[in-house]
């Protein structure tokens, strides 16, 4: 059992010096501009409730931004088999080419017209 802790224990310090390291600024906050090089990455993270239907969909200049990975995380009062917990989005975008453009998030049902919350960041490539 001892062997099976010490061996659990490497496991997460693996894994959390592999994530830390490179990994790209975090923003939720549209109101803070994002400044970033061209090459490098920024995440968008923002609370959601997909079992409600709604999730943030995005929108911008694919010749400037470029989606790199999109996931999802279930909180941490979120439990299996409950419905209507929430948790996080995560959106990873890297700069393309340098230049000012904005990244639109919109939080919505994909089949209906209106949204409940949209924000737009502002992106600043040098």
């Amino acid at each position: 059992m001892k062997k099976y802790l010490i061996l659990a224990g490497a496991m997460i310090l693996a894994l959390t010096l592999v994530t830390g390291c490179g990994s790209a600024e975090t923003y939720s906050d549209a109101e803070q501009a994002i400044d970033i090089g061209v090459n490098q990455e920024f995440t968008i993270a923002l609370n959601s409730n997909p079992t409600t239907g709604y999730s943030w969909q995005e929108s911008y200049d694919e010749s400037v931004l470029e989606l790199v990975d999109k996931s999802y995380r279930p909180g941490a009062e979120a439990e299996p088999e409950v419905v209507g917990a929430g948790g996080t989005e995560y959106f990873q975008f890297k700069a393309l080419q340098p230049g000012e453009t904005e990244l639109v998030m919109t939080y919505k049902r994909g089949w209906e017209e209106e949204y409940l919350e949209q924000l737009v960041f502002t992106v600043n490539i040098e």
